[in-house]
């Protein structure tokens, strides 16, 4: 191949160099409008001014033992400096909710779809039935562009606690097979089941940041907490003294330490505990079979008129001693099915509420002395009756009763104070109402009967069982829940931890950075001195290339070689 000719080589540079001029120009005309558009971002009326400042979600799906909830948190990741939590901007469900979900008989803002999930092992349309409508409800709520970054956590109490752990696993695996379905951002870790004493610190956290307890500009103590469930029950304060207890749980808030007990007591939830009110009044009674093959029981704490068939769930884990006087009679031992008559009296109704409060072995139920547990000064928990919380040295005598606490109470129509002699007189006016006056003034007619048993179950639990009778008792705020804890612990961490290592440039984006003008203008001006030092040390083809150490070909012409 003969080399190019001198005059074809610089039609060649000459093109070379207006195709770089050109390339050139437009690069700079396409920079110049891009600087030019983020001038107009930056400087425009309401433009640029929510970098860093862009709220963020969390959900939080509570698996308790009698139904399913969810609440949605929306937080600001810069709230009070003074504070290690974000601010908290708005919760949902609110009163303003609108859906089927709502549940009037939870007491309390609550998105609900009923029974529990500890009743759906081996069926998972079950629990797809009673998770993914609480799942769509949340991403309505949510902004779609913002579903990817929400983090979503469904966390299971005392309902899955008490099952077996095969069982609750494969309840946990039908719940990942739902939420994974979903736009949310989950980790498998984030869908478990909780400890009691999880539960019970996310309790205390979520009252004590709702009520403003947590800073470094608030001198009050902390408050205590009773928060009673459908399965369990939780009791958790602030000591002052550094001993060692299987039950201590140690947290650094903000610049400030907190030494917590937080006690969760399984089977001294409501539900649970009427179910021992039955197996304790068997003990006593004489059964005998009726027509259904069902056994009877007189429960002097319902009405004359009450007649109802009851299944006990609460009755699988009896021990062998309840066990035995159902022996040679029909039981179902999945669900034993009773047939409760009322048989109504007050002092056996007090009676009985107390030996479960404090959880009486004792058949001799009926002549309990009120405030005998309390004087023995024992505060510990398992093996024990009770727990006496007035044993330990804690900051504040100040407890907040909450969840079933405040369901009883709010039935009652009582002050949030109200002290425990007016509780024992409007439970007892309560428990001369006739069994359908008691579901016309109760928003579950499921638990409307059991009214009667509620509230001296509550008052004793109180006064016998944590020994807090001579303590300032406040019922509410109804609309603090441990999911509110969970979310303040877990939310902002899961967020931020995921993000960093997997999803960066998304959170960068959500957050407003990618997408700020600010930032997008520097990056501009970055781009345009690369550009410009770029081509400034271009190399082009001239005449003192060769001298730049850049050879060009040789087009001298060599004489040809004579043949010999």
């Amino acid at each position: 191949m003969e080399p190019k000719s001198p005059s074809k080589l610089k039609l060649s540079i000459t093109g070379f160099t207006r195709y770089k001029r050109v390339l050139k120009t437009s690069i700079i005309v396409l920079v110049v409008v891009l600087l030019l558009v983020g001038v107009y971002f930056v400087f425009s009326p309401g433009k640029g001014r929510s970098v860093f400042k862009e709220s963020y979600f969390c959900v939080v799906v509570d698996c308790g033992s009698s139904g399913t909830r969810v609440n949605v948190y929306e937080w600001m990741s810069e709230g009070e400096s003074n504070m290690k939590f974000p601010l908290l901007l708005h919760s949902y469900p609110d009163n303003t909710t609108k859906s089927s979900l709502w549940k009037n008989s939870c007491q309390y803002h609550c998105m609900q779809t009923e029974p529990g999930l500890d009743k759906f092992v081996g069926n998972s349309s079950g629990v797809r039935v009673s998770l993914e409508p609480l799942i769509l409800w949340a991403e309505q709520v949510v902004p779609r562009e913002r579903h990817a970054d929400t983090p979503i956590l469904v966390l299971g109490t005392a309902g899955l606690r008490r099952l077996a752990i095969d069982n609750a696993r494969q309840v946990l695996e039908d719940v990942e097979a739902v939420v994974k379905e979903h736009a949310f951002l989950y980790r498998k870790n984030w869908i478990r089941v909780l400890s009691g004493k999880e539960e019970a610190y996310y309790g205390w956290v979520a009252l004590n940041y709702k009520m403003g307890r947590f800073g470094n500009y608030s001198e009050s103590p902390t408050l205590g907490l009773i928060d009673l469930g459908g399965s369990s029950l939780q009791a958790v304060m602030e000591i002052d003294d550094t001993r060692e207890d299987t039950h201590l749980v140690r947290s650094k808030i903000g610049s400030t330490e907190h030494q917590i007990l937080a006690y969760s007591l399984p089977a001294f939830g409501l539900n649970e505990a009427f179910d021992r009110s039955v197996v304790m009044l068997s003990q006593a009674q004489w059964f005998k079979e009726n027509t259904h093959n069902t056994l009877e029981v007189r429960h002097p704490c319902l009405g004359s008129d009450f007649v109802q068939n009851y299944s006990c769930s609460g009755c699988l884990g009896l021990n062998s001693s309840y066990q035995n006087i159902f022996s040679g009679q029909t039981w179902n031992a999945e669900s034993p099915s009773l047939h409760l008559v009322g048989e109504p009296n007050w002092e056996l109704c007090k009676g009985l509420a107390k030996a479960v409060a404090i959880n009486s072995s004792s058949l001799d139920w009926s002549q309990q002395t009120v405030g005998t547990n309390c004087k023995a000064g024992s505060s510990s928990y398992g093996g024990g009756d009770f727990i006496n919380l007035t044993a330990a040295t804690y900051p504040s005598a100040r407890f907040h009763a909450l969840s079933g606490f405040y369901a009883v109470y709010n039935m009652l129509n009582l002050n949030p104070r109200a002290n425990f002699t007016k509780i024992w007189e409007e439970g007892q006016q309560l428990c001369s109402r006739s069994w359908a006056n008691l579901s016309s003034i109760s928003r579950n007619q499921k638990y409307a009967g059991q009214y009667c048993f509620h509230v001296p179950y509550m008052a004793s639990l109180i006064e016998d069982s944590l020994c807090l009778g001579d303590k300032e008792i406040i019922f509410g705020p109804g609309d603090v829940s441990w999911t509110l804890g969970a979310a303040l612990v877990e939310g902002e961490q899961l967020l931020f931890r995921t993000t960093k290592t997997e999803t960066s440039i998304s959170t960068l984006k959500n957050m407003g950075i990618m997408s700020s003008p600010v930032v997008l203008f520097v990056l501009l001006l970055c781009l345009l001195f690369i550009i410009y030092r770029c081509q400034i040390k271009l190399p082009m083809p001239s005449r003192n290339s060769a001298a730049a150490g850049v050879s060009l070909p040789s087009y001298v012409a060599h004489p040809k070689r004579r043949p010999n």
